[in-house]
C-alpha cells in the first residue's frame, strides 16, 4: 500500500469509526455491533503503526489514553469560570424572574437545563479539533486535563460539518453514569480499596489521574451547556447549543425554553421526579436567560453572572440509627464530630456515617447515641444528620456531653464566641494536625511534590523520618529506602521531587503554609498586595485587610500564624532550603522620572485594580511600600482608606495626595 492508499484509507476509518461513537456515546443508538467497530479500529491502527508520519492527536486511536503525563499544568481561562448562585423556592425563581424583566427593561425568555452531578471543564476547539481542556480550578486558571478528556468518548475530538467558529470555546459537565460508578466500586471493593463516595467524586478522581489509559477504562461521559466566543452563528443561546448538537457534542435533549417564572417552575417540578430515572445524577436545574444581548446587559457579579441562576432540588432523607460518634481533628485543629450510622440507602449508595458539623447543632437537635436520626444527602461528600425521630428515642438515652479535650493529644479545646467549631491549640504537638499540614503542603495545589502523595507523607511521618515541613528538605535517600516498598527509584523520585519543589511559586508556598482560612485565593490576593513575606509578617492587622478579600478574621489569623515561635523557626529553615519567599516581578517598562526615587504607600480603593495603580508608580520611576514610615513620601488614599496608615501618615508629616494628584504629578 502507498501512502497515499493510506492516507485515503485512514481518513475514511476515522470518520466511519467517528460516527459509530457519535451513534453511541452521543444518540445512544448504535447502528453496528462491537465486533465491526473493533475491527476497523485495529485495522486503522494497524495502518497508524505501519504509516507514522499519518499518526494524529484526533485520531480515535488517541482515546485509549498514555501513561506518560507527570504533572497537570495550569492555564489562565480566557473567560472565567464563574459559580451560580442556589436558588430553592418558587418564590425566589419570581424574584429572579422580576430581577431580569426591571434590569433589562424588557419581557425575557429563559432556557431551563438539568444540572448534572459531575465536574466542570472547558473545551477550546480550533478549526473544527479539540486543543485543549481545562477545569473550574480557581475560576481564573485550571489544569490541563486535555490528555484525559481525550478519552472520553462523548467529546468529539474533529467536529461534524463545517459551520462551526475557527475558535471557540464549549463548557459542560463531566461525569460519571451511574452504571460506571457502580462498576467501578465493584472492582475497588474487591481490591480492597475504598469505594468512591458518589459519583461525583469518583469523575473528579478520574479527571486528575496522571494515568489517561486508566481514565479511558472508567467510563466517563460529558454534557456540554454553553458556548463562547467571537463569531457565534447566533445570538440566542439555545440556538447556539442546538447548532453545537449538529456538530457532534452531546447537548442534554431537556432544554426547554420557558417565557416565565411560571412556565420555569412546570420544568422544575417535572423533573424533581423524572429526574430519578435518568442514567445520572442531577441535583437541580439552571435558568439562564436566553438572548446574550440581555446577558451583557444584565452583567456580572464579583463571582457569579446576574443572568442565571440554579435551583437546588430538596435534598434526600433516610432514617437509621446512631451508633456512635468519632470526634476528627483536623489541620488546622479543628474537631469534627462524624456520626457511625447503621448502614442506609440514600441516593444510591450505603450511607454508613454522616456529618454532625460541631456542637451547636448537636445541642440544637440533641442528637444523642441510640436516636434513630434524619440522614440528609444533598450534594455533600459526607452526609448529614439533620434531625431526630424523638419517638423512637430509647429509654435510657441520655444528653451527650460534647468532649472539653482533644482525642488525639489531650489538649484542653478552646472555642471562639464567633466560631461554631471548637479547636485543640496544640497546634506544635497534636499528631493530626502535624501530619495534615506536612500532607497539605505536599499536595498537588500546595508544592506539588512529585513522588510525595498523602500516602508517602503519612509513610514519612509515621516512620518518625520527617516531624515538620522543613524536615522535608534535609531528607536523604538512603534514609527513605529504609522504608517498606520504597526501592532506589522511588527514593530518587521523592529527592528529585522535592528539589523541584523549591522553584514553587511563593503564592504556592504561602497556600502550602497552611495558615487557618487562607487559601488559594487568598494566597495569591496577598501576595500581589505586599510581594514578600517579610512583608506580610510585618504588615499589622489592618494593612492586611488593605488586600483584596481579606477581612478580620483572616488579618488576626495570619498575624498570630506569624507570631508563634515554632511556625518561625519553620519558616528560616525553609527560608535556609532556598524556597521562594517572595513574587516574582515582571520587568516594567519605564515611562518617566518623574517619581524617581520617591516612595509611595497606597491605601483603598481607587478606579482600577491596587495592581495597575502600583505598576504606574514603578513606571514612573517611584517606589511601593507596604507601610507607612518617616522614610515615606507619599501616602495615596482611596476610597475606604486604612485609618491606621492615615492616623500613621498625620503624625509623621507624610504627604497625602488623592488618585487625581499622581496623575496630575506623571501626566
Amino acid at each position: 500500500m502507498t501512502e497515499l492508499d493510506a492516507r485515503q484509507r485512514v481518513d475514511s476509518l476515522r470518520t466511519e469509526i467517528e460516527r459509530l461513537n457519535y451513534e453511541y456515546y452521543v444518540l445512544n443508538s448504535p447502528s453496528t455491533d462491537d465486533f465491526v467497530y473493533d475491527k476497523l479500529m485495529r485495522e486503522l491502527n494497524e495502518l497508524e503503526q505501519s504509516f507514522p508520519e499519518l499518526q494524529s492527536p484526533h485520531s480515535p486511536t488517541m482515546r485509549v489514553g498514555s501513561d506518560i503525563l507527570s504533572e497537570f499544568v495550569q492555564v489562565k481561562h480566557r473567560y472565567p469560570m464563574l459559580s451560580l448562585e442556589n436558588t430553592y423556592s418558587k418564590e425566589e425563581i419570581d424574584e429572579f424572574d422580576r430581577f431580569v424583566r426591571k434590569e433589562s427593561g424588557q419581557q425575557c425568555s429563559y432556557v431551563c437545563e438539568l444540572k448534572f452531578d459531575g465536574t466542570a471543564i472547558s473545551l477550546t476547539y480550533r478549526h473544527g479539533a479539540l486543543t485543549q481542556a481545562l477545569t473550574r480550578g480557581d475560576g481564573e486558571q485550571g489544569d490541563d486535563v486535555t490528555a484525559n478528556v481525550r478519552t472520553i468518548r462523548s467529546i468529539p475530538l474533529i467536529l461534524k460539518g463545517n459551520d462551526y467558529p475557527d475558535e471557540f470555546e464549549i463548557r459542560g459537565e463531566i461525569f460519571m453514569p451511574l452504571t460506571s460508578f457502580e462498576r467501578l466500586n465493584v472492582e475497588r471493593t474487591a481490591k480492597g480499596l475504598t469505594p468512591f463516595a458518589n459519583p461525583r467524586n469518583a469523575a473528579a478522581g478520574t479527571l486528575k489521574m496522571l494515568d489517561s489509559t486508566e481514565v479511558a477504562k472508567r467510563g466517563l461521559d460529558c454534557f456540554l451547556y454553553f458556548i463562547l466566543g467571537e463569531s457565534l452563528p447566533f445570538d440566542k443561546h439555545f440556538d447556539n447549543m442546538s447548532k453545537a448538537a449538529e456538530w457532534g457534542f452531546k447537548v442534554s435533549p431537556n432544554m426547554q425554553i420557558c417565557a416565565d417564572s411560571s412556565q420555569i417552575m412546570s420544568f422544575l417540578n417535572r423533573w424533581e421526579s423524572e429526574r430519578r430515572s435518568l442514567p445520572c445524577d442531577t441535583d437541580g436545574a439552571v435558568i439562564k436567560v436566553n438572548d446574550y444581548a440581555v446577558q451583557r446587559k444584565l452583567g456580572l457579579r464579583a463571582k457569579s453572572p446576574r443572568w442565571a441562576v440554579a435551583y437546588k432540588y430538596k435534598a434526600e432523607q433516610a432514617r437509621t440509627v446512631l451508633v456512635s460518634i468519632d470526634y476528627q481533628v483536623g489541620r488546622t485543629g479543628a474537631i469534627t464530630p462524624v456520626a457511625n450510622l447503621a448502614p442506609v440507602q440514600l441516593g444510591g449508595t450505603t450511607v454508613k456515617r454522616a456529618s454532625l458539623h460541631n456542637a451547636e447543632q448537636i445541642e440544637l437537635h440533641d442528637i444523642r447515641v441510640g436516636d434513630t436520626v434524619i440522614v440528609e444527602k444533598g450534594g455533600e461528600i459526607i452526609p448529614k444528620v439533620t434531625g431526630v425521630d424523638t419517638e423512637l428515642r430509647p429509654a435510657d438515652s441520655q444528653a451527650l456531653v460534647y468532649p472539653s479535650t482533644c482525642p488525639e493529644c489531650g489538649a484542653r479545646l478552646i472555642k471562639e464566641p464567633s466560631e461554631a467549631k471548637h479547636y485543640c491549640p496544640n497546634e506544635a504537638g497534636c499528631r493530626p494536625q502535624i501530619q495534615g499540614k506536612i500532607e497539605h503542603f505536599v499536595s498537588r495545589r500546595a508544592m506539588n511534590i512529585d513522588g510525595v502523595g498523602e500516602e508517602t507523607a503519612a509513610l514519612l511521618f509515621n516512620n518518625g523520618l520527617i516531624r515538620d515541613v522543613a524536615d522535608l528538605y534535609s531528607l536523604r535517600k538512603e534514609q527513605i529506602m529504609t522504608l517498606d516498598r520504597m526501592g532506589e527509584r522511588s527514593a530518587e523520585r521523592i529527592i528529585d521531587g522535592i528539589a523541584q519543589s523549591k522553584q514553587a511559586s511563593f503564592a504556592r508556598l504561602l497556600y502550602a503554609l497552611g495558615i487557618r482560612y487562607v487559601g488559594e485565593t487568598t494566597a495569591k490576593k496577598l501576595v500581589e498586595a505586599f510581594h514578600s513575606l517579610d512583608a506580610i509578617i510585618a504588615a499589622q492587622p489592618e494593612e492586611l485587610m488593605q488586600a483584596d478579600e481579606v477581612g478580620q478574621r483572616i488579618a488576626d489569623s495570619i498575624k498570630a500564624h506569624f507570631s508563634d515561635e515554632a511556625n518561625l523557626r519553620i519558616i528560616n529553615r525553609l527560608r535556609e532550603a532556598e524556597l521562594q519567599f517572595e513574587a516574582e516581578t515582571l520587568p516594567t517598562s519605564k515611562l518617566s522620572d518623574r517619581l524617581a526615587g520617591l516612595s509611595v504607600v497606597i491605601s483603598g480603593n481607587f478606579s482600577v485594580s491596587r495592581d495597575e495603580i502600583k505598576q504606574l508608580i514603578e513606571q514612573h520611576g517611584g517606589r511601593n511600600a507596604s507601610g507607612v514610615s518617616s522614610k515615606t513620601d507619599y501616602l495615596l488614599a482611596g476610597d475606604k482608606i486604612g485609618p491606621s496608615k492615615l492616623q500613621k501618615a498625620k503624625q509623621l508629616g507624610v504627604k497625602i495626595i488623592t488618585e487625581a494628584q499622581l496623575r496630575e504629578m506623571i501626566s
